[in-house]
């Protein structure tokens, strides 16, 4: 079975890595194995059986949809952090140390995805979180060790609260039921007990933890501006979706009838987590630090469209695949502007189109993307949402929802935008970009951008039909 290649694949090539005899090769198994798996990916994507049960995986409408976006954002990853290291000398340790950590890492966030099972799902997404650790410390040096463990306690307590709802779910459904999300569904009347409604909103409190909502989002900020740029990337695009969409999948347990208590602690999480994400984005000059509140921001908008319910969850799906790519490509630049100018400020970097004209072009266009601006997917799935908010009726959370999007809106352009032009200061003198550049720079952020374009002018029919059968089982008409 094409899903089981997902998992035991990367599995045995990060296996393959661990003698040290095997790590000059790490690069060349990296680049093989992450192109393997995004083929793959696709293919159980694009040519669908009907829904699949093998054991302890499913490969459903949810399920194709999100292995196609982690295994192809993983291998834009892989492609960048390949290129780099033929660039970069100092780079080379770090790349090895990617490939050993990083493949394991897609090996059990894929198993996570097509998990049928609640348990299952969770100890992969617990192994992802141990995985990361190594990755985010890195080299050990300044600040980089205590918040890799900060990150990990974070990650650790926010999956404690998941397991603690899978209890209190167990609690209500009996003995006799298994914690398989079909099992879930058909008796979804036992989670309107009191022992179902903690259950439920434990486990939105524990995923919502992963994915950076308020009040568990303090830590994402300092690891996604400590960790190398391709770990961020791994950790906003590929641990983000991974952690979603165990969240979609109780969400989608009770389908267009959600409890008006979860819809509510999404709404509020959702509302709170873009407060102060905004907050975070006007007062910082850091730019990788302004992308990590950036995706808290995101997270926010995510939360405020699943608690709309079955009518924004089209937007929804449409706006999450599109800032998977959003991150992998400004992440992946900003760690390319780092490396060149020595510092996070962004007030110390400009002249970007003319010292590195690439990462210049990307960080704008990137940019456009993330302030959910057209052609792209971002803009469609942002105004998807807020139309819902409008034919919900729910007229007081539109003012303040488009307020704060407003205020996002221009201190990012604030921040970022003057780094792009102007003249380069001394020490980063403009250059020519060589075939290493064209190569590092357009053909993995190229990709995304063909892809954030097309969610945003034309969808494909199969991916359209994916989004429509995910958005259906959340609800959605």
């Amino acid at each position: 079975m094409i899903a089981w290649v997902l998992v035991v694949l990367p599995l045995l090539a990060g296996a393959a890595l661990l003698p040290r005899r095997a790590r000059p090769a790490a690069l060349t198994v990296l680049l093989a194995v992450s192109g393997a798996l995004a083929l793959a990916a696709v293919l159980v994507a694009l040519v669908p059986p009907p829904v699949v049960r093998h054991e302890l995986l499913v490969v459903d409408a949810t399920s194709r949809l999100f292995v196609a976006v982690v295994n192809a954002v993983f291998f834009g990853i892989s492609a960048h952090v390949g290129n780099r290291a033929r660039q970069e000398k100092p780079f080379r340790r770090r790349a090895m140390r990617f490939a050993r950590f990083g493949l394991p890492f897609i090996a059990f966030a894929n198993l996570a995805v097509l998990s049928e099972d609640l348990l299952l799902g969770w100890c992969a997404l617990e192994m992802t979180t141990f995985l990361a650790v190594p990755l985010v410390a890195d080299d050990r040096s300044g600040d980089k060790l205590p918040i890799s463990w900060q990150y990990f306690l974070f990650s650790t307590v926010g999956l404690t609260l998941v397991l603690a709802g899978f209890g209190c779910l167990q609690r209500a459904l009996g003995p006799d039921v298994s914690l398989a999300y079909d099992a879930l569904a058909a008796n979804v009347s036992a989670l309107a007990s009191p022992w179902g409604r903690l259950g439920v909103a434990l486990v939105v409190a524990g995923y919502g933890t992963k994915l950076g909502l308020f009040p568990m989002n303090t830590w994402l900020p300092p690891t996604y501006a400590s960790a190398p740029a391709p770990v961020t990337a791994l950790l906003g695009a590929v641990q983000f979706n991974v952690a979603l969409v165990g969240l979609l999948r109780v969400l989608a347990v009770f389908g267009a009838e959600a409890p008006p208590g979860l819809q509510q602690q999404l709404l509020w999480t959702g509302m709170l987590s873009m407060g102060i994400s905004t907050l975070g984005i006007v007062t910082t000059r850091d730019y990788v630090r302004l992308l990590g509140y950036a995706s808290i921001n995101h997270a926010g908008v995510i939360a405020v469209g699943l608690g709309l319910g079955g009518p924004a969850a089209y937007g929804v799906l449409l706006y999450v695949v599109s800032n998977a790519f959003i991150k992998a490509i400004l992440f992946l630049t900003a760690g390319r502007v780092q490396a060149r100018f020595h510092t996070r400020d962004a007030r110390d970097v400009h002249g970007l189109v003319k010292a590195m004209p690439f990462s210049g072009a990307f960080l704008m266009v990137g940019t456009f993307a993330l302030l959910g601006l057209p052609p792209f997917g971002s803009f469609l799935g942002e105004l998807l949402i807020l139309s819902s908010v409008v034919e919900s009726g729910r007229l007081a959370l539109l003012f303040p929802f488009c307020a704060l999007l407003a205020v996002s809106f221009v201190a990012t352009g604030r921040t970022l935008f003057p780094m792009i032009w102007g003249e380069p200061p001394v020490s980063a003198p403009a250059t020519s970009p060589g075939r290493g550049d064209v190569l590092s720079e357009v053909v993995p952020k190229g990709i995304f951008l063909v892809a954030l374009v097309a969610l945003g002018i034309y969808i494909p029919a199969p991916v359209n039909a994916l989004l429509q059968q995910v958005a259906a089982s959340l609800g959605a008409r």
